[in-house]
């Protein structure tokens, strides 16, 4: 990786957040929808307010003034959003994948829906996939890989997308990858009209700033995801605080925050050399992070000392490449 590391022309944001004692919290009642709010929180402060404990929740709510809130009145944006576009294999190993593999998808028509907010893992029936919660119970394809070549193996057994997977990294490979039309014509033959689960799986709620806590403080019934696009989040000043998913476009009062620890953002420009490397794909993130912490580690920082994380920017996407400038060519004044 330390080739993928040196290889890449991107600008990107690289956030390292240091070990901090808090942090301060601030209230923007001009209305903006999810995009303007991060934008004005990045550019004012730190970023979206990001929210660990109870404490966070009740300082809040002691501060948050609702008779200045417009519109939907009593709620603020938060830094915490739905990623629905990381969908992702369980087999993470890149060397599997040809380029475009990776990212090869066959949806049912209106698939993925992410329907009430719930649907995080991947099914296979009649050939066409589909978003369904992972708890529901279907049996699994497994997969054995020798190099390239993989051989699809259905197990009779019904049982949940983790408890596929797991079964699957314990007596295969994993739970299969599906990397074009011909494996996914395999995998329908062989699951004869049954519904399966396949290897695709995403993340959910995740917070804007890259922090990886799991403090949610849902109202009832959220997130429900009523309009089928509701990703971002809003805190609900008359309901204690409680958070609620809703659809981004909306205006909204704001809630940013300033680390009252050292932290710095840094831009980054990485030189590409594949063209088909995807620097947005989240197992290269995750792998470039490794590398930096390690080299941070062998600099002497203690890894407790130091969080790193990539910062998206507003259309969800970390890395965005780079323009070259065009030369203006300015002709003497006898040749006009």
């Amino acid at each position: 990786m330390d080739q993928v590391l040196l290889s890449i022309i991107a600008v990107s944001g690289l956030c390292a957040l240091y070990t901090h004692a808090g942090r301060q919290y601030y209230f923007v009642y001009e209305a903006k929808n999810m995009t303007e709010a991060l934008s004005y929180c990045r550019d004012k402060y730190t970023d979206l307010a990001s929210i660990d404990n109870m404490k966070d929740v009740e300082l809040l709510n002691t501060k948050a003034d609702s008779k200045r809130m417009v519109s939907y009145s009593h709620l603020a944006w938060i830094g915490l959003y739905d990623d629905v576009e990381s969908w992702r294999w369980s087999l993470s190993d890149r060397s599997f994948y040809k380029p475009g593999e990776s990212t090869f998808r066959h949806w049912s028509p209106e698939e993925p829906n992410n329907k009430r907010g719930v649907k995080h893992c991947g099914q296979m029936y009649t050939g066409l996939w589909n978003d369904v919660p992972c708890e529901k119970l279907y049996k699994p394809v497994c997969s054995d890989v020798t190099g390239s070549n993989v051989t699809f193996v259905l197990i009779n057994t019904n049982m949940s997308w983790t408890e596929a997977q797991r079964y699957c990294r314990e007596h295969h490979t994993d739970l299969a990858s599906v990397r074009n039309l011909d494996e996914n014509q395999k995998i329908q033959d062989l699951s004869s009209g049954h519904k399966v689960w396949i290897g695709l799986s995403r993340e959910t709620w995740k917070w804007m700033d890259g922090s990886n806590s799991l403090f949610r403080y849902w109202g009832e019934n959220e997130p429900n995801n009523c309009s089928q696009n509701e990703k971002c989040v809003a805190a609900h000043f008359k309901k204690s605080g409680r958070w609620e998913d809703w659809s981004c476009h909306y205006k909204r009062a704001s809630i940013c925050y300033r680390d009252a620890s050292l932290s710095r953002v840094v831009k980054v420009r990485l030189v590409k050399r594949s063209s088909s490397l995807d620097l947005n794909d989240a197992a290269v993130m995750d792998a470039m992070l490794k590398q930096l912490k390690q080299k941070l580690k062998d600099q002497g920082l203690k890894e407790e000392d130091v969080k790193l994380s990539w910062r998206k920017q507003a259309d969800g996407k970390v890395f965005h490449k780079e323009e070259k400038k065009k030369k203006m060519i300015t002709k003497p004044k006898d040749e006009l």
